[in-house]
């Protein structure tokens, strides 16, 4: 009772929010490079020349060979930037989902699937968290069956890609929307659970209460040995067609036949190296 007679009511306590699962894409969920998969499709497309398709090749084997650390990311971007200037939005799209759909045989790797199923089980909801172009993502999302996505958001004026980045899902900008996400849902940071490759993402990892390290680089090996992170070894990479069980509750299942990204590595790299060379030095 207050001082003047009135009665008041204590304030209700705030239910504790639910928590979420977030993963990060490349090296992490797939056995590859998202961004850099696609460029057969987009040299199809006439998007891209040869050039640029070998120069996607070397990077995809840099960065499956060496990890990706903050200057290659970064050169990545920069690449990745220039080469999708003027490009039309639509043609990207569907370029996409055409390679999705009808032409990649998808590899994911089957604990990563075991274990969005298990949060899925547990009445977690699944993100995915990556640096690669919404436009990718997002479809490669859809067929796992994910609740939301953060990606990389491009720049566009006119229907066409104007080589800017609005909003980088990169490094500290991951935990950013990771809250701000949190705050939009009702996630519990605390309670959730985070996955991912790269010391890149450390910022990620710290920002829930359960971080793990998947295939970790050197550097996030040492941080998660430091922290007590679980460290995870992802290495039975499947065809998603013939791994991926989830609740058929899911509006996503009429799309689980279709691939999620190209396999460009070491491969491709030894048989183009030697042109690359000339390409860049010539």
């Amino acid at each position: 009772m207050t001082t003047d007679g009135a009665t008041t009511t204590p304030p209700r306590a705030r239910p504790p929010g639910r928590p979420a699962a977030f993963f990060d894409l490349d090296k992490t969920i797939i056995a590859t490079s998202s961004a850099l998969a696609f460029s057969k499709s987009f040299y199809a497309g006439g998007l891209i020349n040869r050039r640029s398709v070998l120069r996607s090749a070397y990077a995809q084997f840099v960065f499956l060979a060496g990890g990706a650390d903050h200057d290659q990311m970064e050169k990545m971007r920069a690449f990745l930037s220039q080469m999708v200037t003027g490009w039309p939005v639509d043609t990207v799209s569907e370029l996409v989902n055409d390679t999705l759909h009808n032409i990649v045989e998808p590899l994911v790797y089957d604990e990563a699937v075991s274990l969005i199923e298990e949060h899925r089980l547990a009445g977690r909801d699944v993100i995915i968290v990556s640096a690669s172009g919404r436009e990718m993502v997002e479809p490669i999302g859809a067929m796992l069956g994910v609740d939301a996505v953060i990606a990389s958001q491009l720049a566009v004026s006119e229907g066409r890609y104007t080589g800017e980045i609005d909003f980088y899902a990169y490094a500290e900008n991951k935990a950013t929307a990771m809250v701000d996400l949190a705050e939009e849902r009702g996630y519990d940071l605390a309670r959730s659970y985070a996955y991912s490759d790269s010391i890149t993402d450390a910022a990620m990892l710290e920002a829930v209460g359960h971080p793990h390290a998947v295939n970790p680089d050197k550097e996030l090996r040492r941080l998660a040995v430091s922290r007590e992170w679980p460290v995870l070894d992802f290495s039975r990479p499947v065809a998603l067609r013939s791994r991926m069980h989830l609740p058929e509750s899911r509006s996503t299942l009429a799309v689980l036949a279709a691939g999620s990204a190209v396999v460009v590595g070491s491969a491709i790299y030894l048989g183009a190296r030697r042109r690359i060379d000339r390409l860049t030095h010539g």
